[in-house]
């Protein structure tokens, strides 16, 4: 099978303008994210998703520049953009690591394959609860990815009505039982700080993550984050003035998860 992961991508963003071509240790953020997965055994491609906008001409011009593999797709529906990048590279299953968790694991993104190609499953991600897909930080919000197979994004393209899927698109692949879904926990016995929050969105994002990459370096674990965090605690405190925020942002901007009947 065809496991390819998928970054959404583009430099449109209005809390955080251009994240991904910011720079940490002198390289730009989608640069360590793509450099990251290379560590990946399970994967074919790693592909870039960004937009027709002329906003992410920079990107793409990055991206062609570095030879990183990359599709340009509709600005404001994630899904139909999958849907024709998966076309295009005759992908099976799609591994969605969102350009704004630069701190994914490539262990689990591996595992996540391994699911996906041993079983029948349309959906897995990491996760904190076994019963309900956690919308808010996922396990920990950054760290693991969702593998999509194809078929199910097909079902949900042909039955969605919105056509605006940018905020909560995972959703679809857990709100109706016509999927076979499941989550993966981790695999470490280090404490997970409730308030751990591991991706881009805001400025305060930014600073720790150049915290993490001075101390860290661009190549580390999961183990590794939770051992800098559990020995330097005060490192939280950079994010928690924008969970709150970022929690409203997600209500307020989730879509439409409403479904036509299959029959129309």
């Amino acid at each position: 099978m065809n496991s390819d992961v998928f970054i959404p991508a583009r430099l449109e963003s209005v809390r955080l303008p251009k994240k991904h071509l910011l720079e940490l240790n002198g390289k730009p953020v989608i640069y360590h994210l793509v450099n990251r997965l290379k560590n990946c055994k399970k994967i074919r491609n790693i592909i870039v998703c960004t937009t027709t906008l002329s906003s992410d001409d920079p990107l793409v011009n990055y991206l062609h520049k570095e030879g990183i593999l990359y599709f340009r797709g509709n600005a404001t529906d994630i899904l139909a953009r999958f849907l024709e990048c998966a076309k295009k590279f005759n992908s099976d299953n799609i591994v969605d690591v969102e350009g704004d968790d630069i701190f994914t694991d490539p262990l689990y993104v591996d595992k996540i394959v391994e699911e996906m190609e041993n079983t029948k499953l349309d959906f897995v991600s990491g996760n904190q609860s076994s019963n309900n897909f956690d919308s808010k930080y996922g396990f920990p919000h950054g760290i693991v990815p969702a593998g999509i197979h194809i078929a199910a994004l097909k079902k949900i393209c042909n039955l969605k009505i919105s056509t605006n899927t940018d905020t909560g698109y995972k959703e679809f692949f857990t709100k109706y039982d016509f999927f076979k879904t499941k989550f993966i926990f981790p695999e470490s016995d280090l404490n997970i700080s409730s308030n751990l929050r591991l991706t881009l969105d805001y400025e305060e994002d930014f600073e720790l993550a150049k915290m993490i990459f001075k101390k860290l370096g661009p190549d580390f674990s999961f183990d590794d984050l939770l051992n800098l965090f559990n020995n330097e605690p005060e490192l939280l405190q950079i994010t928690q003035s924008i969970i709150q925020k970022w929690q409203l942002n997600y209500k307020k901007n989730i879509t439409n998860f409403s479904l036509r009947n299959e029959n129309e």
